[in-house]
């Protein structure tokens, strides 16, 4: 995990980083070593010609330099291979032997120029011959060390409840938009903001299945802590809903990145009302423009006998959840469904107020209703420990990943054990990770997050229905597809962020909404969810 040095610099790679890239240029190498020695061996007799003895000697020496080469990145990448991550004794050789294979670009670059101007000087020997110099000049110019660092620098960074219109809308709340149908013409309803809004909308309609008179406002104005809107009526299901955009833009960001508690004055019971600042300012926003510039009154003056329903992803969840809350008091029927909202969001007194209006949908292993900045300070720690102990080189655990994302399985039953102890885990586990002193680390509890009134414990907002996966299932169309499973859960089954390849997948808006249909076309998975404590909440 250290990063090398070289030339009294320590650089962003580590010694362990150079197995794949180095794998890779040795098949390079290997093959035109290859073509090299059969061009010679085929071609040998034909060099009797003038300048044929240079021509002879030249491959002759260029296959002894590249077979050098060879060798030097094959113990390049054996070395890379040993250790573990936290163990770079092994590796303490890698230095030497990247010196060797830097100092060996100079006479490889000088031998194929050389080789280009006997070419260039008319030496009359078979153009077959000729040709092949040729491309070895072009090939050297691209196969050479600095290369192999680049590739290890980016192994070194890199390491349905509801039904119809309203989940439709909460797609739009999360896709791309951008369009397949931009065309312009007289609208009935408000449109605001974006540059290229025809094209905006046109990708709404593709998306819900809704038509220009079912849209009262549609709002793309997105700045930080303003985020984009709409609001339709849903005919099917008698509602006005309201669809709040998720996380797509750098103001975006920066509106989760504000993730500070503050206090929300509410015209409720509630005592100890704190929420996330970024997010409680962009329901504010919302809020203002619903209810000061009489959006939702003029819906309900079309629709006077529909209820409230509001909706989002992600980001648009969250302020979904809080927007409802803030409604509760003038239209007391809102309810909310907040799809993968982030859990940082508010206090438990409001997590418990809002059971009875508000479901929240969490698929798999979705790293975003578990996100809080609490639960990344705990993350850090679990990280550090879980590598301190995994006795696995790096490219194994690489390995191991890519196989599991290609074809499925479990990375349980991926062992990683700890000399002397009783680690089980493995690094790619998706059910905790253990923590054990160790040595090498030394894990403080002192952070600069822990301040309880800047930072309080914060919870996800409603009752959460669960999907998970059912099996096991792969990239390929070989595999069956995924089946789900159904369940109400606890908020504490999400106190723990888990580490496992599809924690930023299950949070994409389209495998969540192909998990909802799949749930939604197989009704029997819906057995495990009876309603729970006699709540009121319509999940229908």
């Amino acid at each position: 995990m250290p990063g090398m040095v070289l030339f009294g610099r320590r650089w962003a790679i580590a010694s362990d980083d150079l197995v794949f890239p180095g794998v890779f240029e040795l098949f390079v190498r290997v093959l035109w070593w290859i073509g090299i020695l059969t061009l010679y061996l085929v071609h040998r007799g034909k060099l009797d010609c003038p300048g044929g003895v240079l021509l002879s000697s030249y491959l002759i020496v260029l296959i002894i330099l590249l077979a050098v080469i060879i060798g030097t990145v094959s113990a390049i990448v054996c070395v890379s291979m040993k250790g573990t991550i936290c163990n770079p004794g092994p590796r303490k050789s890698m230095s030497k032997l990247l010196y060797v294979r830097l100092a060996l670009f100079l006479p490889e670059m000088v031998w194929a120029s050389l080789g280009a101007a006997w070419i260039e000087d008319g030496v009359q020997c078979d153009r077959t011959v000729g040709n092949g110099i040729i491309a070895t000049v072009a090939v050297r110019t691209r196969t050479w060390c600095p290369a192999t660092l680049q590739q290890g620098s980016l192994f070194s960074i890199s390491n349905r409840t509801t039904s119809g219109t309203t989940r439709s809308l909460t797609r739009w709340s999360a896709i791309p938009q951008g369009p397949p149908s931009c065309r312009s013409r007289t609208t009935d309803y408000d449109l605001v903001g974006g540059d290229q809004l025809t094209c905006h909308f046109g990708s709404i309609l593709q998306t819900t299945g809704l038509q220009y008179r079912d849209f009262i406002h549609v709002s793309f104005h997105d700045k930080v802590y303003e985020l984009p809107f709409l609001v339709a009526l849903d005919h099917r299901k008698e509602s006005v809903v309201v669809a709040v955009r998720g996380t797509m833009s750098l103001q975006d960001i920066l509106t989760d990145l504000s993730a500070e508690s503050e206090p929300l004055d509410l015209e409720c019971e509630v005592q100890d009302c704190w929420a996330h600042k970024g997010i409680s300012q962009a329901a504010r926003y919302v809020y203002r423009r619903l209810i000061n510039d009489g959006i939702l009154s003029q819906a309900f003056s079309i629709a006077p006998e529909y209820r409230l329903v509001i909706v989002g992803h992600s980001l648009g969840a969250g302020a979904a959840a809080l927007l409802t809350i803030m409604l509760r008091n003038p239209y007391p029927q809102v309810r909310c469904y907040a799809f993968s909202p982030p859990r940082g969001l508010l206090s438990k007194s409001l997590c418990e107020y809002s059971k009875t209006f508000i479901v929240s949908l969490v698929l798999g292993k979705d790293v975003i209703p578990r996100l809080s900045v609490t639960n990344l300070e705990d993350l850090k720690r679990r990280i550090l420990r879980v590598i301190a102990h995994c006795n696995k080189p790096k490219y194994k655990i690489l390995l191991r990943g890519c196989w599991y994302e290609l074809f499925g399985g479990h990375p349980e039953d991926l062992p990683t054990e700890l000399d002397g102890g009783d680690l089980t885990q493995p690094l790619l586990g998706e059910r905790s990770l253990l923590a054990h002193g160790s040595p090498a680390y030394s894990f403080s509890s002192d952070s600069p997050l822990e301040s309880p009134s800047k930072y309080p414990p914060l919870y996800p907002p409603g009752r959460i229905i669960h999907l998970e996966e059912v099996g096991t299932s792969g990239r390929f169309s070989c595999y069956p597809a995924a089946r789900y499973s159904v369940k109400w859960s606890h908020e504490s089954e999400f106190s723990k962020i888990l580490i496992g390849p599809k924690m930023l997948t299950d949070h994409m808006p389209d495998i969540l909404m192909r998990a909802l249909d799949s749930v939604v076309s197989d009704r029997a998975a819906c057995v495990s969810c009876p309603t729970q404590g006699g709540s009121s909440v319509d999940v229908a």
